[in-house]
């Protein structure tokens, strides 16, 4: 197959398209993914791949977990897992309806994409489980020794956000110091997440990639 080539992100559009067309696999994601681009569908446009001017990213330094939010890591009786049920977390993120939004952008194609490149290693989920229910998870892209979070669903209260954090002390034990989260929310902004520049983004990835830190 012939290599997948982006053009420099820095080339973008000022809404920050970077490229338009092909297909959410293996190849495209993984070139994407580490020059810091990413998919995002939109209806009645081939897929676009951004890389937006301002990128939110969480510095584990910088983390602030709320008291009521700490209080329920300590007495919870979820049990997280790493990459147990991929398939099963990327279609639920999918069907949970959030409010503001209507549709998704976790189109079948992105979840065959993205569950073809889970099964190559790019691809990567955390779970939280209640007994043996699967009640929240989130998944994300290994970028070469930086993480992407993707998208998150929860059954139960806090199970998205407990799974974060597992997540992120994971992330902590194999040596990253942050994570890409690349659109600011509320919640993330409650953690201490926050926006830096395109070219930050960059120069922080590229140093993470030449880490070359095994984070599964």
């Amino acid at each position: 197959m012939t290599p997948v080539r982006f053009p420099d992100p820095r080339d973008s559009t000022p809404e920050g398209i970077v490229a338009v067309g092909g297909r959410p696999d293996p190849d495209f994601l993984a070139e994407a993914y580490s020059n810091g681009i990413f998919p995002w569908p939109v209806e009645g446009y081939p897929l676009l791949w951004f890389s937006p001017p301002e990128r939110a990213i969480l510095i584990f330094d910088e983390l602030h977990v709320p008291r009521s939010l700490a209080r329920e890591r300590r007495r919870t009786r979820l049990r997280f897992t790493i990459d147990r049920a991929f398939e099963r977390v990327i279609a639920s993120c999918a069907a949970v309806e959030r409010a503001h939004e209507e549709g998704t952008w976790i189109t079948p194609e992105m979840i065959g994409g993205y569950t073809e490149f889970h099964r190559r290693g790019g691809a990567h989920s955390v779970e939280a489980w209640e007994g043996g229910e699967l009640v929240g998870g989130l998944y994300g892209v290994d970028a070469g020794g930086a993480f992407a979070g993707e998208s998150m669903f929860y059954l139960r209260p806090n199970a998205s956000k407990l799974a974060l954090l597992f997540l992120i002390e994971h992330l902590k034990g194999r040596g990253l110091d942050w994570l890409d989260i690349q659109v600011l929310t509320p919640h993330t902004q409650a953690l201490g997440a926050r926006l830096v520049s395109r070219d930050e983004f960059l120069e922080r990835l590229a140093r993470a990639r030449r880490r070359g830190l095994k984070l599964f």
